[in-house]
């Protein structure tokens, strides 16, 4: 145990953000350079070492976190490091991008704010880097089967890094021309700094990874030509079919999907292009959607200029404290204010978009909503709440339908898919197609960092032991596991 009496003696202490009005003006990451290492060790000293860690489950991946925080609290930043690569290839992302559902089911957040898990990772895996202990790990012989694995997002990098460690050649192919997926191009620089996703690719490049980019299976090259070059295929091409919204005035211009949107700052941050071809700057932004990914959308208009932010959400405001309905050590619905919150804009709860309206050009200038609410299970206006508001920049942040089927990978393959639009498989993550596996949000449906990891990981295991018959890979969860909440 790190400290008997932290949990008792230490008050819960986080990562500093730099001040809004400096922070808007860049695409650093916001926080204060440094400033947890002066702290995390004390943090982490109020991890309890409990005799059953609930956090393990709160993880998909099953971090060994009572381990690493009392490495961590000690300052044995090396044996702390080796401890977080044990389950979890890729620490420095989930440290800055998970909303950590460990702390959630930390057993001290039953009646005291929750050992920073978080904050104690990204610290880790950051001195590991500084400190040179995070090296190429190539593995010892080669088992002379190959391995291709579609997408090169989290979960498609997680197969690719174990089935590498294991011996087998591994490309990745990317449609996009560089390689992260969503962490790449989905993820604004001001939550994580790319240099982050281009040393793990040289790390891997060092281990022997291949890496095709620019090549999108089922256009570029026929999936079933692709299965018949490897001798097996890991599936993890996402969940990128934007859910849409269709109402009057939609075809307007100057509405756009996220994921149409956000990819274009990082091109401009990567030096591709000069200024975004979809800029805020001056205009009144509403961004439709109220997770994560309309959080980076806000972020980015912020940036961009925006004469204002508008972010709304069809649910009702969730509370701040955890509701009765959502016991401990569930993951709750609590209202959170991210770092593109504090930097201003305005959150309306309960409303839905009746209607775009443009002008005589077709570009759209404001959005008609109504207030909603549940009654009885079912979505209901309230008449009498119809309102506008100025909107000359729409984004479309309410979340992902499936993996894309028409660029033809699931028809060339001949893949089967779920009752929810998803690619089937087995308990192996084998797909109906042999040699074929499915990791990630292809298979699981629009979900977190850490699932998309943990599925990567097991997916490894299953397409290791079709391979030699046996496997020595962790498979952390099964394709049936969920998420631990209610």
């Amino acid at each position: 145990m790190a400290d008997p009496k932290g949990f008792l003696t230490t008050g819960r202490e986080v990562a500093r953000t730099r001040p809004v009005e400096e922070r808007v003006k860049d695409w650093n990451e916001v926080y204060v350079p440094g400033s947890l290492l002066p702290i995390i060790s004390k943090q982490a000293g109020r991890c309890m070492d409990c005799g059953i860690p609930f956090c393990h489950n709160g993880c998909p991946l099953g971090n060994l976190i009572p381990e690493w925080n009392d490495y961590a609290y000690r300052e044995d930043w090396t044996a702390a490091s080796e401890r977080l690569h044990a389950t979890n290839n890729f620490p420095e992302f989930t440290g800055r991008l998970c909303p950590a559902p460990c702390e959630s089911a930390c057993v001290l957040a039953i009646n005291q704010p929750a050992v920073t898990i978080k904050n104690v990772e990204v610290s880790i895996i950051d001195k590991a880097w500084d400190s040179g202990d995070v090296t190429p790990q190539p593995p010892e012989r080669l088992s002379g089967k190959t391995v291709a694995v579609i997408g090169s997002g989290p979960a498609g990098l997680a197969a690719a890094q174990q089935l590498t460690r294991a011996g087998h050649t591994v490309a990745v192919y990317e449609r996009a021309d560089r390689i992260g997926g969503l962490l790449r191009y989905g993820i604004p620089e001001f939550k994580m700094e790319k240099v982050h996703i281009n040393r793990r690719i040289e790390q891997m490049r060092a281990e022997g990874t291949k890496f095709r980019t620019e090549v999108e299976v089922g256009r570029d090259i026929d999936a079933a030509k692709l299965r018949k070059r490897y001798d097996a295929v890991v599936i993890a091409a996402g969940a990128t079919v934007s859910r849409d919204l269709p109402v009057p005035g939609r075809e307007l211009k100057g509405i756009h999907f996220a994921m149409e949107y956000l990819p274009l700052s990082n091109k401009v941050r990567e030096g591709d292009l000069t200024v975004s071809p979809i800029t805020a700057e001056g205009k009144h932004v509403v961004v439709i959607g109220g997770g994560d990914t309309g959080a980076d959308c806000v972020g980015t208009a912020h940036r961009q200029g925006a004469a204002s932010v508008t972010q709304l959400e069809i649910m009702p405001r969730p509370g701040d404290e955890r509701a009765g309905h959502q016991p401990w050590p569930t993951f709750p619905m609590l209202y959170k204010v991210t770092s593109a919150h504090e930097e201003g804009g305005e959150r309306l709860y309960s409303v839905s978009t009746t209607h775009f309206e443009g002008d005589e050009d077709g570009n759209v200038q404001s959005l008609h909503l109504i207030e909603v609410e549940f009654t009885n299970g079912k979505l209901e206006q309230k008449p009498g709440t119809e309102r506008s508001i100025p909107a000359q920049l729409v984004t479309l942040a309410m979340g992902f339908t499936g993996t894309d089927q028409e660029n033809g990978l699931v028809e060339q393959f001949g893949l089967e898919l779920d009752e929810r639009g998803n690619i089937a498989r087995d308990a192996d993550f084998a797909t109906n197609v042999p040699g074929v596996y499915v990791a990630g949000d292809a298979g699981r449906g629009q979900s977190l960092i850490v699932w998309a990891i943990a599925e990567g990981r097991s997916a490894a295991r299953g397409v290791d032991r079709h391979l030699t018959g046996a496997s020595d890979l962790p498979a952390p969860i099964r394709p049936t596991d969920r998420a631990l909440t209610v």
